[in-house]
């Protein structure tokens, strides 16, 4: 079969993306449909949704009723919905644990037999260097501790039902960044406020940053392929130092601010050098080849 072919036949794919009007998942659901494909969104709020977009209204953690028919009984559901994803020990991620997984398991025993899910680097906790698939994980906070316990219970469902099951590890998300809670924001208010200095660490940590609209296109792209499953790292594989990213932030917004290195201390579990492993997601991005949204 060639490529256009499959293609083709990848096009009628009727995908379902949870918290689908969130930060990435804005981002997610315009790049499938600027590619074709059949979404159905849900979220808490939809009022700034694609229009193109198919909407389902229904709670999705209710689990009385039938959802997978809700959401247009898709071939394939992206779970990226997730309260407080910016506030790592707030108690609403473990008090919303068994609600995802039985969402995501009354998915799969309705006929969705194709689902992805939004994890986080934070399930890993404290690793110094490159995270790959086989990265051990022990997470420092109740966001990682939960996001961890979502994926090994996956794991086991999967294997049980024969599930296509992705789980994508995100890293350090910037851009469209009224809409988020990162230091690129608080920067941006505070610049809009006339503070002067802004307090911050030693800066000297490297991360993985990826723009939240790549990001979007990655999460797409290994969303509708069943070539690579299991943990599949959406990242750009590149560690820059928190300092260089923020300053050059600064410097491409022009604002009038400037950092107070030292002001806080580095948290604890925040490692000197973290970034993922961007092979598996670089062969995705080059078979799909999907435009990003």
């Amino acid at each position: 079969m060639d490529f256009e072919t499959k293609r083709g036949m990848d096009m009628k794919k009727k995908v379902a993306i949870t918290g689908a009007n969130g930060y990435i998942g804005r981002f997610v659901t315009k790049t499938l449909l600027d590619n074709g494909y059949d979404v159905t969104a849900s979220d808490l709020c939809l009022d700034d949704l694609d229009p193109r977009a198919s909407v389902c209204r229904e709670p999705i953690f209710h689990t009385e009723n039938n959802i997978y028919e809700k959401l247009g009984k898709p071939d394939c559901c992206i779970h990226l919905a997730w309260k407080d994803g910016f506030v790592h020990n707030s108690p609403s991620h473990m008090e919303n644990l068994s609600a995802h997984y039985e969402f995501l398991k009354k998915m799969a025993d309705s006929g969705c037999q194709d689902i992805t899910v939004m994890g986080s680097m934070h399930e890993v906790g404290y690793w110094e260097g490159r995270i790959d698939q086989d990265t051990p994980c022990n997470p420092l906070s109740l966001y990682g501790i939960a996001k961890n316990a979502l994926r090994q219970s996956l794991i086991l469902l999967s294997k049980e039902r024969g599930i296509h099951l992705k789980w994508l590890r995100a890293y350090y998300i910037l851009g469209d960044d009224l809409h988020n809670n990162s230091i690129f924001t608080k920067l941006i208010k505070a610049d809009q406020e006339g503070v002067k200095e802004f307090p911050f660490t030693s800066g000297k940590n490297q991360y993985d940053f990826i723009h939240v609209r790549e990001l979007g296109r990655q999460i797409a792209a290994a969303a509708i392929q069943n070539d690579f499953e299991g943990i599949i790292n959406t990242c750009t594989g590149k560690p820059v130092s928190l300092g260089e990213k923020v300053e050059s932030f600064i410097k491409e917004r022009s604002l009038n601010i400037r950092l107070k290195y030292g002001a806080f201390p580095d948290r604890a579990y925040d490692s000197p050098i973290e970034y993922g492993d961007s092979r598996i997601i670089e062969k995705i991005l080059a078979a799909t080849e999907l435009r990003e949204g």
